[in-house]
C-alpha cells in the first residue's frame, strides 16, 4: 500500500480550519437574515478572518500545504465574501451596485476557464493582490455591519473605516483580475510554444 504524498493529504490542521470556515457560511447567513443577530454574525466573520490567517501560518510553518488546501482555502474566502455581500445587500446595508461590481469581477475571471482548459491548465495561481483584496473585504464587512447600527457611538467611525476598506478591497480585487489576464496570456503563450516545438 503506497503512502499518501504530502500534496494529497486531507486531514491537516489548515484543511480542518478551512472546512470549519466553509461550515460557518450558512450559519452566518442564518444569523444575518433570520434572527438578525449581528453581534454573533460579526463574531463569526472575525473568527473566519482569524482562521484564514492562522491556517496559512500553520501550513507554512509545519509544512502542511496540500493540493486540497489550495482549493478550499480560497473557496472558503470567496464564499464568505459572497455570503456577506448578499446578507448586507438584503439588509440594505450596502447598495446592489457594489454586489454587481464584486460578482462582475468573479465572472470576468471565470471566463478564462475555457481557455485554460483548452491548453491543459486547471486553474490560475492565486495572486498576492487577490489575497490582499480578500483581506481588505474581510475587514470591511464587519465594520459595515457596525455602521448600520445608526445612533450608536461607533456607527460613523465604522462607516468611514469600513467603506475605506471596501474601496481598497474592490480596487485590488479588480487589479488582481486584470493581472490574471497577463498570467493567462503567458500560460497560453508557453503552451503554444510547446506545441510548436512538437510539430
Amino acid at each position: 500500500m503506497s503512502e499518501i504524498s504530502a500534496e494529497d493529504r486531507v486531514w491537516t490542521i489548515p484543511n480542518i480550519l478551512s472546512f470549519l470556515r466553509l461550515l460557518g457560511v450558512p450559519v452566518f447567513l442564518w444569523l444575518v437574515l433570520g434572527p438578525k443577530a449581528d453581534g454573533w454574525a460579526i463574531a463569526l466573520l472575525i473568527a473566519a478572518a482569524f482562521t484564514d490567517w492562522l491556517d496559512g501560518k500553520i501550513a507554512r510553518a509545519f509544512n502542511q500545504t496540500s493540493r486540497l488546501g489550495r482549493i478550499i482555502d480560497p473557496a472558503a474566502d470567496k464564499l464568505y465574501v459572497f455570503a456577506t455581500i448578499l446578507g448586507l445587500a438584503l439588509r440594505e446595508v450596502i447598495p446592489w451596485w457594489l454586489v454587481a461590481i464584486i460578482l462582475g469581477r468573479e465572472l470576468f475571471v471565470a471566463s478564462f476557464a475555457p481557455i485554460l482548459r483548452k491548453y491543459g491548465y486547471r486553474a490560475l495561481q492565486v495572486h498576492f493582490l487577490g489575497k490582499a483584496a480578500m483581506a481588505n473585504l474581510m475587514y470591511a464587512f464587519p465594520l459595515l455591519f457596525l455602521a448600520s447600527h445608526t445612533g450608536t457611538w461607533y456607527a460613523d467611525l465604522s462607516r468611514i473605516i469600513g467603506w475605506s476598506f471596501t474601496v481598497w478591497g474592490v480596487g485590488l480585487y479588480w487589479w488582481a483580475g486584470l493581472l490574471y489576464v497577463v498570467q493567462v496570456r503567458q500560460l497560453v503563450g508557453a503552451a503554444k510554444a510547446v506545441q510548436n516545438t512538437k510539430e
